[in-house]
């Protein structure tokens, strides 16, 4: 029988499938997904978690952040109209305010809770600043950096209250 190429080539391609998906199926267990450093029941998860975690925390969902720096993050923001707030992501971003004593200008705030943990490193807040020209269009404008850092110390000095409060 004269050798045909097409044929060996079909015959390789289906034995290296067969080969494949005998080693992908040898690789599967009964007894659940197993991380790979700790052969722990969970399997991977990119952002935590996994059978461990929910076991641990029970079903019930919570933030993704320091709950004391959300909750006075909100509270320390309460005189400006929310935008949006993503408790799962620590994001707080106002809507413009405009102070009734200076109606030529506004600000607008947004905040970046970063850790789980209380501190003070834990949180980052950014201003923004509009002026009314005189046509009576916003432009933006630099807000002063203090500003910045009064609004994270008020919220952080919350925080501690708020802690202080639960713990006594």
């Amino acid at each position: 029988m004269p050798f045909v190429r097409g044929e060996f080539m079909r015959g390789v391609t289906t034995g290296v499938l067969v080969l494949s998906l005998a080693a992908l199926a040898a690789c599967s267990s009964s007894g659940g997904s197993r991380t790979f450093q700790t052969q722990e029941e969970g399997g991977f998860s990119l952002f935590g978690g996994g059978k461990k975690a929910k076991a641990a925390t029970g079903d019930t969902p919570s933030i993704g952040v320091n709950g004391y720096l959300w909750r006075a993050t909100l509270d320390t923001l309460s005189f400006m109209p929310l935008a949006s707030a993503d408790p799962y992501g620590g994001v707080v971003i106002t809507d413009w305010y405009v102070n009734p004593e200076k109606p030529d200008e506004r600000f607008k705030c947004t905040v970046y809770i970063l850790d789980s943990r209380l501190r003070a490193d834990g949180l980052n807040v950014a201003v923004f600043k509009q002026n009314k020209d005189a046509t009576g269009n916003w432009v933006d404008a630099a807000s002063a950096g203090q500003t910045e850092t009064d609004l994270e110390n008020a919220i952080l000095t919350k925080a501690r209250q708020l802690r202080l409060s639960n713990i006594g």
